[in-house]
């Protein structure tokens, strides 16, 4: 599944792609000229990008936090985060996808961006959160977990201690706005499927071999 998402950035044609591992397995899998040793023992995925940076693309003004567990993200994902980034002149860029409250209003899983709309395609976040936000709004926006950083905020981010909200949400992005940083947020047409499960995993074969 690694390599698929390794190949989905190739795809986007916004630059060259490594994959940040702290698990010997996972370096297995990848061209060793794709990969890089990180810390096993880092907080978070943002944490590894930062420390890999430094050694694969030191030169890099933007870099995209790309999870490996989106196996069926469209490549134009990537593309409209970056946008929504330059658009916005923003410090951080994510996604969202609009969808009916009731479908995950209730649902802590499912993470909510409250978002400041500049038009139909791009704005900045104003909040996240796993509670049903804003209040009895009729469409939530469901936040896509793919972040684009500008380095210098990137840095700054990982040498920051984490905000009260992120921990009383388990959110890392609340830190980046109790900072004061400008997250740009970028509109999607789909949630992409996310791999958490091995139930997760054989619905995505199938559906991978059904598109191919």
């Amino acid at each position: 599944m690694i390599a698929h998402m390794l190949e989905i950035a190739d795809q986007s044609g916004l630059g060259p792609a490594f994959v940040a591992a702290g698990d010997d397995e996972i370096m297995a899998a990848i061209p060793k000229e794709r990969a890089v040793k990180t810390n096993p023992d880092h907080p978070s995925g943002t944490d590894r990008v930062a420390e890999a940076l430094a050694s694969c693309a030191p030169e890099a003004d933007v870099v995209i936090n790309l999870q490996g567990d989106v196996p069926l993200l469209a490549p134009s994902a990537l593309n409209i985060c970056v946008e929504a980034l330059l658009a916005e002149d923003a410090e951080m860029a994510t996604l969202v996808v609009p969808l009916p409250a009731a479908d995950i209003a209730h649902d802590p899983s499912s993470v909510k961006a409250v978002v400041a709309w500049r038009d139909t395609r791009f704005g900045h976040a104003l909040y996240f959160s796993r509670a049903a936000v804003p209040h009895d709004a009729e469409i939530l926006y469901y936040h896509v977990g793919i972040y684009a950083f500008r380095k210098k905020a990137l840095m700054r981010f990982v040498q920051s201690p984490p905000h009260p909200l992120e921990k009383t949400e388990n959110l890392e992005q609340l830190r980046a706005l109790g900072l004061g940083m400008k997250i740009a947020v970028g509109l999607c047409d789909e949630v992409p499927l996310g791999v958490d499960t091995p139930e997760d995993l054989e619905k995505a074969r199938l559906l991978i071999r059904n598109k191919t």
